[in-house]
Order: C-alpha cells, then structure tokens, then sequence
C-alpha cells in the first residue's frame, strides 16, 4: 500500500511499516499514517483532506497498552480487521474565505483585552439579538470532547454543539441539527474565525458575517476506537483515573 506519513518520531515506525510491506511514496497515497497525537490527525487531515488517515498514538509520549502496541495495530489493518469511521467535518464561509474544521469552528476575539459582540441566527431565525463574551463556535460530535466540553463541561452524541465563551449573558449552549446553518455578525470586534489546531486565521470586523454548516466531506479514519482507547488513557494520566484498579486488563 503506498503511504504518507504525519507527524513526529517517525524513525520508531519506518522500519516496522517497511516490513509489513507499506510503501512511502511521493505521488498521492492511498494512506496517510498520522504518527503523534489528537493534534497530528487534526493537521494531517487538514494537509490531506478526502484521503483515509490510520492514527497512531506516539508511544514515547502517550503509552500504548498491550492490545494496541504497533505491531497488533498495523497487523489488524493489514488483515482488513480495522474499523472505518467517517467523521462529520464543519465549513466556515465568509466572503472570498472558507475553512473546513474536523472537530470545530470558533470565531473569537481578536483583541484579548476587548469582548466580542455579535448577533446569531440558526436557520434565518435569530436566536440572539447581541452576546457579548470572547466567542462562539460549532462543534462536531467528534469535537466535543476537545474545546467545546472545555466550556460547556458537557459532550452530545448526535447533530452540532453550539457553544459560547465567556459570555456575559445566561445564553444556553445548543446541540442543534446537523442540518442546520448557524449565522453569526459581528457587531464589535475585531475577531478571527479559525478551525481546529489550524494557524490559518480569518480576521472579521464590525459588519462581516460568517456561516458555518456541516460540510459535504466527510473525514476517514481507520482505527479511530484503538486510537481513543479508555485503557491507553489510563496510562497517559494515571492520576486522573483514582478508580483505575476497576478497568478490566487487557491480556
């Protein structure tokens, strides 16, 4: 299989894929292998999008437990073994600019000592007349467990997360259709729109608007329940899992 690879220390997987036959190649892969962490997937599906991605967590940094060492992982795919996910994708629009964003699309306020205002509309029905706080974003369900359950200290399973920083309203957070299309206009700023761990940022001033929406495409990861695996986590933080005795093992 001709492969790209992503990500840090990738000496400690060349030989082994060279081994079970993987082929790195210069033209366009049938595979990338994103080697690091949440943040490497994020990036390579940014500079490979449509192309099906295989996470590895970097062992030198994130502990692998005993079912999802290298070996067992590659193998698995290898055999045709690996699940296939397709993972939901969001798009911001604004003027001549769109992004597209794997777990989120926040706009935020540019000048850090300045709050944002702006006015949101879902589906062409306003839904605030003006918020003001350091921002909003939309999140995918995948997403939610990275910035938006940061702010709203919640996770949903189905649709989008509609989230709002720091606002100085009691405005409520919203799981909404994965249908529907949220309209956001700045009213003070500036602000930046950006999209997951992207340094691309968008900048917006008084006036502008933004549509962010799900996206037609779709991102495809193999694997994606050994890399967010429960017993490799415990290993990574072990101090925040006091209850870690009461995991079965994996033999």
């Amino acid at each position: 299989m001709k492969i790209k690879l992503s990500g840090k220390n990738l000496g400690d997987i060349i030989p082994l894929l060279d081994a079970m036959g993987f082929k790195q190649t210069r033209g366009r892969p049938e595979l990338i292998v994103a080697h690091g962490g949440d943040g490497t997937l994020l990036m390579a599906e940014r500079d490979f999008p449509s192309i099906p991605k295989l996470p590895l967590r970097d062992s030198g940094t994130a502990p692998l437990c005993t079912r999802h060492s290298y070996e067992k992982q590659l193998k698995m795919f290898c055999d045709g073994k690996t699940a296939r996910t397709e993972l939901t994708k969001l798009s911001g629009e604004f003027d001549k600019y769109r992004i597209t964003g794997m777990n989120d699309i926040f706009i935020h306020n540019l000048e850090r000592v300045s709050a944002l205002r702006y006015q949101v509309w879902i589906d062409d029905e306003l839904y605030a007349n003006e918020i003001v706080g350091d921002g909003v974003g939309l999140a995918t369900v995948h997403g939610s467990t990275a910035y938006y359950r940061s702010i709203t200290h919640s996770i949903f399973r189905v649709g989008l997360g509609l989230a709002f920083s720091n606002s100085t309203e009691a405005v409520n957070h919203l799981v909404i259709p994965a249908s529907s299309v949220v309209r956001i206009k700045i009213m003070r700023g500036p602000a930046i729109m950006v999209a997951d761990n992207s340094p691309e940022k968008i900048k917006l001033d008084e006036g502008d608007e933004v549509c962010i929406r799900q996206s037609p495409e779709k991102a495809i990861i193999f694997g994606l329940e050994n890399f967010m695996c429960q017993q490799c986590r415990i290993l990574r933080h072990p101090n925040k899992y006091p209850f870690k005795n009461y995991y079965p093992s994996f033999k």
